[in-house]
């Protein structure tokens, strides 16, 4: 599989560190262009590369870490995302109150699957705080967990076996409107940095 991060602050750093970590080959984009990104990467050379986000979205598996208000625009580079698994690690939050968006009920991530045309859409990424998701998640007690929730069965595998991959004890949630609600920013599951015991 391929992997791009769009978005290169706090959560897309964090997870741009432990795909170098780990030795998985991704890319990381931003909207300033990979220039901009040239000494936050060099200590992730050569596993993460930077590129431009239009080739960035060349990725098989592509993960938003960008504020939940730039979805839209990153949603827009591309006419159809069919083929595409999307890994929406945003936060739907209102500033500066710093609480949920009143979304009407719905899952976050329904409100960002709606953009991405033929993508099929994974909640994952998102529940931890940046600087415990950039952390070794190897413990000496065993594995920090990673929520996974989307409505395609074979999306979610890959984006649970992408978390393994980084270290990651992934708990697969089920369905947006189910596990999905369950991690999105305001959830039971978010903030909290669980360990999968060995």
């Amino acid at each position: 599989m391929s992997y791009a991060i769009i978005g290169s602050g706090a959560i897309g750093g964090a997870l741009a560190k432990q795909f170098a970590r780990n030795n998985v080959k991704a890319v990381i984009s931003n909207r300033r262009g990979p220039a901009s990104l040239e000494a936050a990467v060099q200590a992730f050379a050569p596993t993460v590369s930077a590129v431009k986000t239009s080739d960035a979205l060349d990725a098989e598996v592509i993960i938003l870490a960008v504020p939940f208000g730039s979805v839209g625009e990153v949603a827009k580079l591309r006419t159809s995302w069919s083929g595409k698994v999307v890994v929406d690690a945003t936060n739907a939050i209102e500033f500066p109150a710093f609480k949920p968006l009143d979304l009407g009920g719905r899952p976050s991530s329904d409100v960002v699957a709606a953009q991405f045309k033929g993508a099929k859409l994974v909640k994952a990424f998102n529940t931890l705080p940046a600087a415990v998701l950039a952390d070794e998640p190897r413990q000496s007690e065993g594995h920090r967990t990673i929520f996974v929730s989307g409505d395609h069965a074979d999306a979610n595998e890959q984006v649970a076996s992408l978390a393994t991959s980084l270290g990651f004890a992934p708990i697969t949630l089920g369905r947006l409107g189910e596990g999905g609600l369950l991690q999105q920013f305001g959830g039971p599951l978010t903030m909290h940095s669980l360990i999968k015991q060995r």
